[in-house]
């Protein structure tokens, strides 16, 4: 009796690059993102980040800067999450399609503007203004990224955890609750205490993001 041969799934090298490039792609959303913000935030007039989101950005004749920032890293980090599907199959599937929502929630967010308000872009009247229809979508995207970013923290940190990494757990720990409580003070409380402590929890969200990435990018498991 001939016994069947089994040979291991080998993936084209190709495609280990292609995949490598979309994770280094997500890598580079944080970095993005952030820059832009900061950027932005300190040369365009009426800016202030103790009483304004981010998101107000992407109001104004600049207002499209913002915009692509959101459509970019939101695709960038959908394009990390297909990858993270490939290269990393160790059983893990809520990771991927937690950074999936993530993105969308992005890409979201530029889709639909958020409104002026509280004096910015200049000359708008100080205030939270009128909210429109667009105003509420973006808000409602920008949730849908706040929370899959808060439950996919929390995961990894049970899962590391688990597999004795208390690190790693601590740290993925960390960045989800403060992300949680830095979103609900701010909009619970808003001033300028929580309004820059919840631009801290957003840097703080996209170096955990990069820091995961390169993890996978490093050993090929998330």
């Amino acid at each position: 009796m001939t016994k069947a041969m089994t040979f291991p799934l080998v993936r084209p090298a190709e495609t280990v690059g292609r995949d490598r490039l979309l994770l280094v792609g997500g890598m580079l959303a944080g970095p993005i993102f952030v820059g832009s913000a900061l950027v932005q935030g300190f040369t365009r007039d009426g800016f202030d980040f103790r009483r304004h989101p981010v998101s107000v950005l992407s109001t104004g004749e600049l207002g499209w800067i913002q915009i692509l920032t959101f459509l970019v890293t939101g695709l960038l980090a959908i394009g990390a999450a297909r990858a993270l599907t490939r290269v990393a199959p160790d059983g893990t599937v809520w990771l991927p399609r937690l950074f999936t929502l993530y993105g969308i929630g992005l890409v979201g967010a530029g889709v639909f503007s958020a409104d002026p308000g509280d004096g910015f872009p200049a000359g708008t009247p100080r205030g939270p203004g009128q909210i429109s229809w667009h105003g509420g979508l973006h808000f409602l995207a920008a949730a849908v990224a706040f929370v899959s970013l808060i439950v996919a923290a929390v995961l990894l940190a049970r899962r590391s955890a688990r597999s004795g990494d208390r690190v790693r757990a601590g740290l993925s720990l960390a960045v989800g609750a403060y992300f949680a409580v830095a979103w609900i003070a701010m909009i619970v409380a808003p001033g300028p205490v929580t309004m820059v402590g919840f631009g801290v929890a957003v840097t703080a969200g996209w170096v955990w993001v990069t820091a995961v990435l390169a993890q996978v990018v490093r050993t090929g498991r998330s």
